[in-house]
C-alpha cells in the first residue's frame, strides 16, 4: 500500500493492526487526492464532510481577510489531520483555508463513517473514533496555546511566549521551530520586519541565539 508507513503511524490510526488497515480504510470510504504547491485544498466558506490526512508534503491552515492579509494558524506535515472540527459539525462552513505549502497528497476519510456505528461492530472502527476525539482535544489545546502567545502585549512578549512553549515541548533549550520567518510572523500576527528586529534585540541582550529556524534559549534576563 502506498503511504503505508505514514498511515500506520498517523495518530488517527493509533492502535490499529497494520494487517487491518486496508479493511479499515475501505470501511471509512478513504480516497486519495494530490494537490500542487500553492493550490487551495479547502477554502473559507466551503462545507466539508470528510477529514483530511496529509500523506506527503506539507500544508498551511490560514485565515485571510478581504485584502488578502494572512494569519497563519498551523502548519501540517505528513501524518496530521485537518478539517475535523468542521466535518464533525453538520451544516458548518470553513472559516479558514488550507493551502498546499508544497506538492502534497491527502487521504480523505468520510466523517459520517467514523462517527456512526460500524455494521460489523469492529473494534478498529471504535479506535478511529476515539483517536479522532483525542485529536480534537489536542487541537483545542494548541489553539489555547496560540491565544496565550497572542495575548502578550508586545512583539517581544509574543516571541518569548512562543519560544518558551517550544522549549518546554522539546524538553530542551535548543530546538528547531516548524516556521519560516514569514510564517512565524503570520502565526504571531506581527510585522515580519518588526519581529526580525526584536529577535536581533533578544540576541543582543543575551536572551537567545538563532540561525534560521534553529533557536537556543539562554538564561540571562534583565
Amino acid at each position: 500500500m502506498e503511504f503505508l508507513s505514514i498511515i500506520k503511524h498517523a495518530p488517527i490510526f493509533a492502535g490499529i493492526d497494520e494487517n487491518r488497515l486496508d479493511s479499515v480504510l475501505e470501511c471509512l470510504g478513504a480516497k486519495t487526492r494530490e494537490y500542487e504547491k500553492n493550490r487551495y485544498i479547502l477554502r473559507s466558506g466551503d462545507s466539508v464532510d470528510s477529514v483530511g490526512l496529509v500523506l506527503s508534503g506539507a500544508a498551511l491552515i490560514i485565515q485571510e481577510d478581504f485584502w488578502g492579509n494572512r494569519n497563519l494558524l498551523a502548519n501540517l506535515s505528513a501524518g496530521q489531520i485537518f478539517a475535523e472540527a468542521f466535518a464533525c459539525s453538520p451544516g458548518s462552513v470553513m472559516n479558514v483555508s488550507v493551502v498546499a505549502q508544497v506538492d502534497c497528497a491527502v487521504l480523505w476519510l468520510d466523517v459520517k463513517r467514523i462517527l456512526t456505528s460500524c455494521p460489523n461492530a469492529c473494534a478498529h472502527h471504535a479506535a478511529v473514533s476515539s483517536n479522532l476525539l483525542s485529536e480534537l482535544a489536542r487541537k483545542n489545546l494548541k489553539l489555547n496555546e496560540k491565544l496565550t502567545h497572542m495575548g502578550q502585549r508586545t512583539t517581544r512578549g509574543k516571541l518569548m511566549s512562543y519560544l518558551s512553549a517550544e522549549a518546554e515541548r522539546h524538553g530542551a533549550a535548543e530546538f528547531d521551530i516548524p516556521f519560516s520567518r514569514q510564517q512565524l510572523a503570520d502565526y504571531l500576527s506581527v510585522e515580519r520586519s518588526a519581529m526580525s528586529a526584536e529577535l536581533c534585540r533578544l540576541r543582543d541582550d543575551g536572551i537567545l541565539s538563532f540561525s534560521r529556524n534553529h533557536f537556543r534559549l539562554l538564561s540571562r534576563l534583565d
